[in-house]
């Protein structure tokens, strides 16, 4: 197939099978293989996490930058547009790359059906590859990977990298990484390699033996929030210190502090030269898209794309601590996530439930019997946000959350609405 533009790209993509039926590595292996493994010409930086990945990844992007390095990026979701997907020095890969790079693969798909006629990608080994290509055809110094779930089945780990990250470790994605706690650590502990140095985040102590225990078979030297090195919030800062260097950035939730810490952490182990200067400008001046991002002043329209237990009571804490009159809530989230769980954590707040048209999220009835006859739901999500941004005073708050999809989709919304 000849892509002649994006959206027959994007259009490929999304058509393909979200899994393969054995969860293995051998398939993105195989393609990397055909395209003369663009993986290994390029340094990596290897995220993982519950919460806070991306997060994180948008932070070493930017010191890497500001580092004078030629810097890749692959996150996910997109908010605006897939190409945000892949980066090159904070820029999304244009529409001519993205099909000339999407051409190669479809080459060495081709290539590699000849001999195993049943061969195939799922969508997101197509993404990965695409990353991979047009990182090594840059000739990146460094490309920050985002995994996509867990990590040692992911299909991004097919990279030695230079330091590996695990942010934090909370329920999500049970059905596939878990159902326990355990195993979720035991999976994100599979992008720890050998002799590769590893940051840890915010990590609950009954599993981070699981982590350590991992570092130390690998001989992989480890670093740990809280132990290595210390973040704090006090007034209005962000203070980080550890044996080499202290740090002040402008005030964020406390968890995007952590996030900053690993970041900053990582990005110091690779012995990449950077004034104290320029890591504090580069961490101010990083801004993460769909999280915590301010839409609208007075009254605050805030998303954030908060869809598991552990980032939603991160977010609801500290919407809490702003005491508003009163909070309105637009919540639209992915049927296979725990929204029991999720509802159960607002409290004052005037929920409405609404869902964006995907084949993921969830209708009325997905959600449990007790919020559908507690919570308005509204089926339209433009017409619940509008209807929701008429009700606001000047001191009250609209949060829009639950899922990425809708963050998305609600600020592209409000930029066509400008």
């Amino acid at each position: 197939m000849k892509f002649t533009n994006v959206d027959q790209v994007i259009k490929r993509i999304y058509s393909l099978p979200k899994l393969h039926p054995k969860n293995d590595l051998s398939y993105i292996k195989r393609v990397l293989k055909q395209l003369d493994n663009p993986q290994d010409s390029v340094k990596t930086i290897h995220v993982t996490g519950t919460n806070g990945k991306g997060s994180t990844s948008y932070y070493l992007s930017n010191l890497l930058q500001k580092a004078g390095q030629k810097t890749g990026l692959f996150v996910s979701p997109y908010i605006y547009e897939f190409n945000e997907r892949i980066q090159l020095n904070g820029r999304n890969i244009s529409n001519d790359k993205l099909i000339k790079v999407a051409n190669e693969i479809e080459v060495a798909i081709d290539a590699l059906k000849k001999v195993d006629p049943n061969f195939s990608l799922v969508t997101f080994e197509y993404e990965v590859a695409l990353a991979f290509q047009f990182f090594a055809q840059e000739k990146c110094d460094y490309a920050v990977i985002e995994v996509g779930i867990g990590g040692k089945h992911d299909k991004t780990n097919v990279i030695t990298p230079e330091v590996s990250v695990i942010t934090t470790i909370g329920l999500d994605h049970e059905k596939i990484i878990g159902p326990t706690l355990t195993d979720i650590a035991q999976e994100k502990s599979g992008i720890i390699k050998e002799k590769r140095p590893v940051v840890l985040g915010n990590i609950p102590k009954d599993v981070l033996g699981i982590l350590l225990n991992k570092a130390k078979q690998e001989t992989a030297e480890s670093f740990l929030l809280g132990r290595d090195f210390q973040v704090k919030l006090t007034g209005k800062a962000i203070k980080y210190n550890d044996s080499q260097q202290e740090y002040t950035f402008l005030s964020r939730p406390l968890v995007e502090a952590y996030d900053i810490g690993i970041a900053v952490k990582a990005v110091q182990l690779l012995n990449i030269r950077l004034n104290k200067k320029t890591v504090e400008n580069a961490i101010n001046e990083t801004r993460i898209p769909g999280r915590y991002e301010v839409v609208q002043n007075k009254p605050e329209i805030i998303v954030d794309g908060a869809h598991n237990l552990q980032a939603m009571s991160n977010l609801l804490n500290l919407v809490r601590q702003k005491k508003k009159e009163k909070v309105y809530v637009l919540l639209g989230m992915m049927k296979d996530k725990d929204l029991g769980p999720v509802i159960d954590l607002f409290e004052d707040e005037k929920v409405t439930l609404t869902r964006i048209d995907y084949p993921r999220a969830a209708r009325l009835e997905d959600f449990p019997k007790e919020a559908q006859e507690k919570y308005d739901y509204e089926d339209n999500f433009k017409k619940a946000f509008t209807n929701l941004k008429n009700k606001l005073n000047s001191n009250d708050m609209l949060l829009v959350t639950g899922s990425f999809y809708l963050v998305g989709a609600i600020l592209n919304y409000c930029r066509r609405d400008k």
